[in-house]
């Protein structure tokens, strides 16, 4: 494989060695495990789920010291309303986190709990979350999710045209940027609560980390049941959560890490292969490397799908589906590994 100029040495979907990949399932019925022969493996196994993001505590402040109970989102999220209802009654809970799933758990524990026992929301850096897609009355969609707005954002392999377009719109972009965040500013009296980000919202959407905010979240901080807490770190003792910068410790029941997941390690996981393992994750400074979010250049007859992150990732799925399915029915061929390599890098810088 490491002599190969194409890939799978022929720059097919199916390799000129006639290789195959071997599927293990396993049977959660305590059956026999089954194993499956094909000549190609589509992975479409996402990135949010299965294992969670767990932070690093210094020695003796990690969860080990404290006495009250420590999740992940994913627990929370497993039982149905009816438990998780009675697992946060009455409790001082504290959730980490500020994107969907920590302000959605919020919500539903100052609902439980109230201001007699507010849900402590800990958090390192503000984000632009919306309240709806229609800021000022104006569809959200029209300013980013258009064709458009793609003439708005310099891209590798545009041509000179196009460059100078995205460099002339560029006001534009400012402008359509301005307009949303000072909906969200307006809309949630951001500056009150000293929670206006410090990027812009063009930013935020580039990143894709931008979520919507729950109904009513803001009023519920306003009247004390949603406490907010910026800390760039945080530990743990006996009897709380200590909070960087605060010398008493903030009471807690119960801490909920809405952290996230680590999808890189989930994908890294599904193979056998060490090599494999190393190639499909690639540079911890960069996004896993895929060319046009699909295919590895280093792993030949394997697709994922699904992977890669998006604003609307249903849109961008889709449209990877139909490019995957023309290139098993041999509609063209892709470039060489190094090529691959080379686009991929572009992109992700």
């Amino acid at each position: 494989m490491r002599t190969w100029s194409l890939w799978g040495g022929n720059g097919q979907p199916f390799g000129s060695y006639n290789g195959k990949w071997k599927v293990v399932v396993e049977n959660t019925q305590g059956l026999s495990n089954e194993v499956y022969v094909v000549e190609f493996v589509i992975l479409c196994i996402g990135r949010f789920s299965d294992i969670p993001n767990i932070p690093e505590f210094p020695p003796n402040k990690g969860p080990e010291v404290f006495v009250g109970k420590v999740i992940h989102s994913k627990d929370y999220a497993a039982m149905d309303n009816k438990s998780a209802a009675q697992f946060i009654k009455g409790k001082h809970v504290t959730v980490v986190g500020f994107q969907k799933s920590a302000l959605d758990i919020a919500m539903e524990c100052s609902t439980a709990n109230g201001v007699e026992n507010p849900c402590t929301v800990l958090y390192k850096t503000e984000h632009w979350n919306i309240p709806d897609f229609f800021p000022w009355g104006f569809p959200l969609a029209f300013l980013y999710l258009n064709r458009f707005s793609e003439l708005l954002v310099h891209k590798p392999g545009e041509g000179f045209l196009f460059s100078v377009l995205a460099t002339i719109l560029s006001p534009l972009r400012w402008t359509f940027s301005k307009f949303v965040e000072s909906h969200i500013k307006h809309k949630f009296q951001l500056a009150k609560f000293g929670m206006v980000p410090k990027h812009s919202f063009l930013q935020a959407i580039n990143a894709c980390v931008i979520s919507m905010v729950p109904e009513n979240f803001y009023d519920r901080v306003e009247e004390g049941s949603i406490v907010l807490k910026k800390s760039p770190s945080f530990g743990f003792c006996k009897e709380g959560v200590l909070i960087e910068g605060e010398a008493t410790p903030r009471k807690t029941d119960l801490v909920i890490l809405a952290t996230g997941f680590k999808g890189d390690k989930k994908l890294k996981d599904v193979f056998a292969s060490l090599t494999f393992q190393d190639y499909i994750v690639g540079s911890p400074n960069a996004a896993v490397p895929l060319y046009r979010e699909c295919i590895h250049p280093q792993i030949p007859q394997l697709a994922v799908i699904g992977f890669s992150e998006s604003v609307a990732n249903l849109y961008t799925s889709e449209m990877r589906c139909r490019w995957l399915a023309e290139l098993l029915a041999g509609t063209f061929k892709i470039p060489s590994i190094k090529e691959m390599e080379k686009d991929v890098a572009k992109w992700d810088e």
